[in-house]
């Protein structure tokens, strides 16, 4: 039986929401090895004008520890 990490983590992107959870795993990919999975908790926007300029989401990403 292995042993897995959760880590949360906010993604950001202009796009959409997808962009913004792959924004977090590639960010997060940077420094983490074997990352295996994605939950996504929380999704938001910044709305400026009446218009959505940023969405946001609050991710937890799982991957092995090596024991």
């Amino acid at each position: 039986m292995g042993v897995a990490k959760v880590i949360e983590l906010i993604g950001e992107s202009t796009q959409g929401w997808e962009d913004a959870v792959r924004d977090a795993v590639s960010r997060a990919s940077d420094t983490v090895e074997g990352i295996t999975g994605v939950e996504v908790l929380n999704l938001t926007a910044n709305v400026s004008d009446g218009d959505v300029v940023e969405f946001k989401a609050n991710v937890k990403l799982a991957f092995g520890v090596r024991q």
